[in-house]
């Protein structure tokens, strides 16, 4: 209730000014922190009241009397030094109070800063459709004052300017332009910040709406592994349909972790595929899988493009191994194999190095040597067990 009172303690003022018991001057003054303030509470003759009964306070808390000073019978001075910046955006209420309490008038006091020209000032299309753009207050930011942030933008060689009404409310610099947008014609951007000791402009941004188009993230994500293969997984999606009429080149990016953990890997050389294979995975282990998509060169734009959100998650799971442990082999064979082992994965090592992402040449070679190998372990294995029983 308090704060409520405070907020709206210019509505009162203006209630209590039509009794006209008493004025303060000057009125609703506006500072810069650091600033000094003398003000004065004059009460009308014909309501006895003297300027020695009389009391101030700020904010609800009362003041010391050593800041005051009787001007005459009916006036009483307060002078306040070196001022904060003001404790809500709405004013800090100084009020003029009889010796039984009573309201006398009061004055709201602005201090702040004026505000510093916005910077980082950044937009994205989706799907050129619409645009969105986000920057950040200068310098600290702070001004203890309400401060107005408008977004302006025109076409840079010809149109009248105009300014974007859709602010959200949750993030207050950012604004969304839903429509009514010119491609292939570059707009001129800018942030105006004003407050009442000021205002400031940002740098101007010059873009054209096809340099910096997103999109939504790629659809119909499924993973699915690749026959009996252990190590691996393969990725499919479709591409963004919104700009399935577009004459683009998309670039795609794949992430993926085991279930337990929360560090991403990323495949960054998918190119334009739809689809990709992930080699090098945990055996019987449930992996988590996104995409996403940058829709690169829109009708010829030289522009990196801005990259879509990741897709929802996606997860699938590598086959169990099925391979028996070291244990059951003899010192001989073990010997044999290791150094077996050895070569192959120098030299397979090497396969699967040039088989980074999505070369399918390497991974059908790889591929096959996987098989064989598995199908080797499975025949050791049954002969292993044959001889045991």
């Amino acid at each position: 209730m308090k704060s409520w009172v405070v907020l709206c303690f210019c509505f009162f003022q203006t209630v209590f000014s039509l009794t006209q018991f008493a004025s303060i001057s000057p009125q609703d003054p506006v500072l810069t922190i650091g600033s000094s303030l003398t003000a004065t509470c004059v009460v009308r003759e014909e309501f006895s009241l003297e300027a020695k009964t009389l009391f101030w306070t700020l904010n609800g808390k009362r003041l010391p009397a050593k800041t005051y000073t009787i001007v005459n019978k009916t006036a009483l001075a307060i002078t306040l030094q070196h001022l904060n910046g003001s404790r809500q955006q709405s004013g800090d209420n100084l009020v003029c109070h009889s010796t039984e309490g009573h309201i006398l008038a009061g004055s709201c006091i602005y201090v702040g800063m004026p505000p510093e020209k916005p910077v980082n000032l950044t937009c994205w299309s989706r799907n050129t459709k619409d645009l969105t753009c986000k920057w950040r207050p200068g310098g600290e930011g702070e001004t203890f004052l309400k401060t107005k942030y408008t977004l302006k933008y025109k076409l840079r060689w010809y149109g009248r300017e105009k300014e974007c009404d859709d602010y959200n409310l949750g993030d207050p610099y950012s604004c969304y332009i839903p429509r009514d947008l010119a491609l292939f014609t570059p707009y001129e951007i800018w942030v105006e910040a004003s407050n009442r000791l000021g205002s400031a402009s940002s740098d101007i941004t010059t873009l054209d709406i096809l340099d910096v188009v997103t999109t939504d993230p790629p659809s119909d994500v499924h993973v699915s592994r690749v026959g009996d293969l252990e190590d691996q997984l393969i990725v499919r999606w479709s591409s963004p349909p919104a700009l399935k009429d577009f004459l683009f080149q998309a670039k795609y990016q794949i992430r993926y972790r085991v279930e337990d953990s929360m560090e991403w890997k990323v495949v960054d050389d998918v190119g334009n595929q739809t689809s990709c294979r992930l080699a090098g995975l945990k055996t019987g282990t449930v992996y988590f899988v996104q995409v996403r998509c940058n829709p690169v060169g829109i009708y010829g734009s030289k522009k990196a493009g801005i990259w879509s959100d990741w897709s929802n998650p996606t997860a699938a799971s590598t086959p169990r191994s099925e391979r028996l442990g070291d244990s059951v082999c003899d010192p001989k064979s073990g010997e044999q194999n290791s150094t077996l082992r050895r070569e192959l994965k120098q030299f397979f090592g090497w396969v699967r190095k040039h088989a980074y992402g999505c070369n399918g040449m390497s991974i059908k070679l790889y591929d096959q040597w996987r098989v064989w190998l598995q199908k080797s372990h499975k025949t050791r294995n049954q002969v292993l067990q044959g001889d045991k029983s």
